[in-house]
């Protein structure tokens, strides 16, 4: 065991400070490791928060990081329910909202990110949804219940993951389902028109109503709860409840008020950080959704949500922490689930940084992978319904190496050949 007088502290109770703190004790780590979350839940994983566990697949239990006796085992402090409010970077110093104060020797800033709130007339009203922490869960999976058993009628506002993922669970349990969205099709930022496509085809079959092209400007209530909303365009759709799903926002307040450098909000937000996950503070690292990170592959400032990031983030900046050459170079990566399609996506292709997009298999039958492209090179990939190929796709992406389309999409030639 190594520094036993030194104390890391991580603020953030979610999967990138639960990873964290189990890599700096399997790298024997032997001071105090302290973890200081908002919530009074233990770290826990969100994919099940609008997948299995929205949908009635999974318990309660099956959503958290470690079983409740590992964090003494391991000699990890828990402090939940107790947000920081303070960060004093001199005294290396963080303060409770009780008032209490806990020396770091090394810090890492896991505050992860929180639902984007529509600012309209009638946001105050009640039957208004998000869907970020375990608590929101619990609450939507009773509405979703009581909605679709009422053959009620559920308006989500967003048509990306969460929003399409909530709407698969939503008509699963019988609910009606309206999904606004300002873009041509859903997930138009990630996917771009053509793939987006086919999750509106896909949420269409299964009797989802898209209002595309169009604004949510109020909510309508009645008795202090929402009864319909009304967009841009003039439409008014009822409702009996209301998910908010318009992005969520990387919680840099802490940072902000402590003078580290942040990403401007327009870039993607975000606490600034190096490949080594390392803030403009030398002693203070961020990981997991609040880090924008320079990404040494893909060459530029990157901050991702998604789930594979705080797994492998976190173990990253405790390793930093411990003084080890990081370079965290890892390939964005996602899934998703919604009715009887399995998704997965690698890499990072946002609008305008493409040429083309090349399909392999079925699409009409919705087996197939998909590429995006850049004078050849392969910038992101997404397998629909097809297994055991993200290796694969994520090593195309690392080569870099310019490919023929013809080659991409014919099925005949084995992907592992073309890295």
């Amino acid at each position: 065991m190594v520094n036993t007088d030194e104390t890391f502290v991580i603020v953030g109770g979610g999967l990138a400070g639960a990873k964290a703190a189990e890599t700096l004790r399997a790298e024997d780590f032997g001071g105090r490791v302290i973890v200081i979350g908002d919530e009074g839940e233990r770290p826990y994983e969100r994919p099940p928060l609008s997948k299995q566990f929205l949908a009635g697949k999974a318990d309660r239990d099956s959503v958290f990081v470690h079983e409740p006796d590992w964090y003494e085992q391991a000699d990890v402090e828990l402090r939940l329910g107790q947000p920081v409010v303070h960060l004093d970077r001199a005294a290396k110093t963080v303060r409770l909202d009780d008032g209490t104060s806990v020396r770091y020797d090394r810090l890492l800033l896991a505050t992860g990110a929180e639902p984007r709130r529509l600012d309209v007339p009638g946001a105050d009203l009640a039957g208004i949804h998000h869907l970020r922490d375990l608590a929101h869960a619990e609450q939507l999976r009773e509405v979703l219940t009581e909605v679709g058993r009422d053959q009620g009628r559920l308006v989500i506002a967003g048509a990306g993951w969460i929003g399409l993922e909530v709407a698969a669970a939503a008509r699963a349990y019988g609910a009606e389902v309206t999904i606004v969205q300002p873009s041509p099709t859903p997930l138009h930022r990630v996917l771009g028109p053509e793939l987006g496509a086919v999750f509106r085809d896909l949420h269409a079959e299964h009797g989802v109503r898209f209002h595309f092209g169009a604004r949510l400007t109020e909510i309508v209530g009645q008795a202090g709860t929402v009864v319909s909303v009304r967009t841009d365009d003039g439409a008014e759709h009822p409702a009996h409840a209301l998910l908010v799903a318009v992005g969520a926002a990387p919680r840099t307040a802490l940072a902000e008020a402590a003078g580290l450098a942040v990403v401007d909000r327009a870039d993607g937000g975000g606490i600034a950080v190096d490949a080594a996950l390392r803030t403009s503070d030398p002693f203070i690292h961020a990981a997991g959704d609040v880090a924008a990170a320079d990404h040494p592959l893909l060459d530029t400032r990157l901050r991702v949500e998604h789930w594979a990031n705080a797994l492998n983030g976190g173990p990253a900046a405790a390793r930093a922490m411990l003084g080890q050459d990081i370079s965290y170079d890892r390939v964005p990566y996602f899934f998703s689930d919604q009715y009887d399609l399995g998704m997965e996506y690698s890499g990072y292709a946002p609008p305008g940084s493409y040429d083309q997009v090349v399909c392999r298999g079925d699409v009409g039958k919705r087996e197939f992978i998909a590429f995006w492209l850049r004078e050849g090179r392969v910038l992101a990939g997404m397998n629909v319904n097809v297994w055991d190929v993200t290796e694969q796709i994520q090593q195309l992406i690392r080569s870099g190496t310019p490919l023929g389309p013809e080659k991409l999409a014919d099925s005949q030639v084995p992907l592992e050949s073309l890295a």
